[in-house]
């Protein structure tokens, strides 16, 4: 029985090895889990973002079309006004090349 004790005593040394072993690698997958899951939440939060963004672009960039639209329109309608003016008190209308 003398060399039965120290053989137990040997297995369970290995088995409580064994089960920290198991244990940090489980608590590692379980964080590593975590963590890719932080990861995938974070990264459809951006994909949100972005398509937002780009929605908000798009409004900018067709208000600001619109705007140059308005102000070429404003433009030529005072070059017109200021033409009629000037034939009206008789200056001489400047050439347009």
């Amino acid at each position: 029985m003398t060399n039965a004790t120290p053989r137990f005593d040997d297995a369970m040394r290995r088995l409580s090895a064994a089960l920290e072993q198991l244990e940090t690698t489980t608590a590692r997958r379980i964080e590593a889990e975590l963590s890719h899951a932080d990861l995938e939440e974070e990264l459809a939060v951006m994909q949100d973002d972005r398509s937002r963004l780009a929605l908000e672009l798009d409004a900018a960039l067709a208000q600001k079309i619109a705007l140059e639209k308005t102000r070429d329109e404003v433009l030529t309608r005072l070059d017109r006004t200021s033409l009629g003016i000037r034939a009206v008190l008789g200056d001489e209308a400047p050439k347009e090349e």
